[in-house]
């Protein structure tokens, strides 16, 4: 295992210190829990928009805490849910009076701690809703997920949700907000490595040369099925024809595309792969209207990437070009 850390123990801490000392002007960082928040935090009038997982999936999900996307972020360690008392004090620090409004992940830990930290607010007298991300057609059920997994649209519905919260929507509707974009976009992946968490120092699974994992989920875990390695254009086919078919999407739909690297993939490599992509979208009728291409919901130094199409509208479009201001998605602020 070659890594730039310290001692595995310490990787989310010293990692946290690194975004205080590059970013401290822009957010705060807790360390006793583990948390993020905007700077400006609490803003009165205005639903705190709450996310977090377990860390190794950077820029995700403290890289996005700032204007126009999220108030905070729970970093758990390496692969593993934040806890409850994580969440609680997060979303109390930015509480405004408006409620919170959690960002969860369909992972059966992230799910339960976040139902309980829910629970603590409400006894606070806080107001608590949350919406859950479960866009991954690869697999119905799998090592870490009672469902689907949730993966790429958390970064579509993280930047969507906020735009909206900065606009001081209502809680109840942002939640409504959240689940029809839920409803709406898919996502699958594939590796063509694995990645190794600093505290096993051991790779998540075994991939021979000339070998592939379709359909993997952000942890490591198996996919649909293992495949002789293919050509960028022929993987990009595999994963856009599952996406396509699963929600349905139709000829007419306007979409985002989102191409996403998992960590080791280069942006040379994701724009062949973005090409190809668009390329398809278009022979099946949908029009690509946004786009985002980059690492933005990683697996460590995984080779591979990600592909998320979401339905889009005008308010869709309206809100996901409106500014946004975080360490690692900035655009018209």
């Amino acid at each position: 295992m070659k890594k730039l850390i310290n001692a595995p123990e310490n990787v989310v801490r010293e990692a946290l210190e690194g975004i205080r000392a590059a970013h401290g002007t822009r957010v705060r960082v807790s360390l006793e829990p583990f948390y993020v928040v905007r700077g400006d935090a609490p803003r009165p009038g205005k639903v705190g928009i709450v996310s977090g997982g377990g860390s190794g999936h950077e820029p995700m999900h403290a890289g996005y805490v700032g204007r126009g996307m999220l108030d905070a972020a729970c970093p758990g360690q390496i692969f593993t849910s934040p806890t409850p008392d994580q969440i609680f004090e997060a979303s109390k620090a930015v509480s405004a009076g408006a409620g919170v409004l959690h960002v969860v992940k369909n992972y059966t830990g992230d799910v339960m701690n976040f139902v309980l930290a829910a629970d603590m607010l409400r006894d606070e007298g806080i107001e608590a809703e949350s919406v859950l991300v479960d866009d991954d057609v690869a697999v119905e059920n799998s090592l870490y997920t009672a469902g689907r997994r949730g993966v790429g649209l958390t970064v579509l519905m993280e930047k969507l949700l906020g735009a909206a919260a900065e606009e001081l929507v209502s809680l109840g509707d942002l939640k409504k907000l959240g689940e029809s974009i839920r409803s709406s976009g898919r996502s699958m992946g594939i590796a063509l490595t694995p990645c190794t968490a600093p505290q096993s120092g051991r790779p998540s699974f075994e991939l021979a040369d000339d070998e592939m994992e379709l359909g993997i989920g952000i942890h490591g875990e198996p996919g649909r099925r293992r495949a002789p390695l293919a050509t960028a254009d022929e993987i990009t086919a595999m994963l856009m024809e599952p996406v396509l078919r699963d929600l349905p999407f139709r000829s007419g739909d306007e979409v985002l595309l989102f191409v996403n690297g998992m960590g080791g993939t280069p942006l040379l490599e994701l724009y062949i792969v973005y090409r190809k992509a668009a390329e398809i979208a278009s022979q099946h009728g949908t029009k690509v209207v946004r786009s985002l291409v980059g690492p933005y919901i990683t697996s460590l130094e995984m080779a591979g990437c990600s592909i998320t199409l979401l339905k889009m509208n005008q308010e869709l479009c309206r809100l996901w070009d409106a500014p946004v201001d975080t360490p690692s998605l900035r655009w018209g602020a």
